[in-house]
């Protein structure tokens, strides 16, 4: 196999793995009726003039499957937070007992799973669009090759190798989908 086919298969081998990456940490953002501490990774608050991500400034954790405590490492932080996590327009309530702010985290109705399964399945769609653009450009990269002296049979092995890859990883795509799906409907 030639430098640049294996060049376009570790391309786009890369590419697809990173979209799988990123598909994952989406789906872990889309709460399915359990508390957890990365629901709130994308909560940015007002620090002192800047805006800083809520887990530089607080310690989040869940001491039970309901309940997301975050504990403001300056008691002077709690209000800002608060405000953060309310703006951050989750579907979350803070209360704050003046230490920390306890948020309850009420379990889903069965018209919100449903359109948090479409937002699954939208991320997946998503996922899958990237994964078939790494296939184009690694496609792309053996064609190019092939015009520059890669003999017609290999072109056609590679592209066959760059099609089993992305089967493979449209397949982890869709795995990954079942078992969030089957976690967010299940009540």
């Amino acid at each position: 196999m030639s430098e640049e086919v294996q060049m376009a298969l570790d391309e786009a081998k890369e590419q697809m793995t990173q979209a799988i990456q990123h598909l994952e940490s989406e789906l872990q953002k889309i709460r399915a009726g359990k508390a957890h501490p990365n629901m709130l990774d994308g909560v940015k608050v007002d620090y002192y003039g800047s805006m800083t991500p809520l887990k530089q400034v607080a310690n989040v954790s869940t001491p039970d499957a309901r309940t997301i405590t975050v504990q403001a490492w300056e008691k002077n932080m709690l209000d800002p937070i608060g405000t953060a996590i309310t703006n951050a327009n989750l579907g979350l309530n803070p209360q704050s007992n003046g230490e920390v702010i306890i948020i309850n985290v009420p379990p889903l109705t069965e018209e919100r799973r449903r359109d948090l399964t479409k937002r699954v399945r939208a991320e997946g769609e998503h996922a899958k669009v990237s994964i078939r653009n790494a296939r184009k450009d690694a496609n792309d990269m053996i064609k190019d090759a092939g015009k520059e002296g890669l003999s017609e049979d290999e072109v056609k092995t590679a592209e066959a190798k760059v099609q089993e890859l992305t089967d493979r990883f449209s397949s982890k795509v869709d795995d990954t989908l079942k078992v969030k799906e089957e976690d967010i409907m299940t009540v």
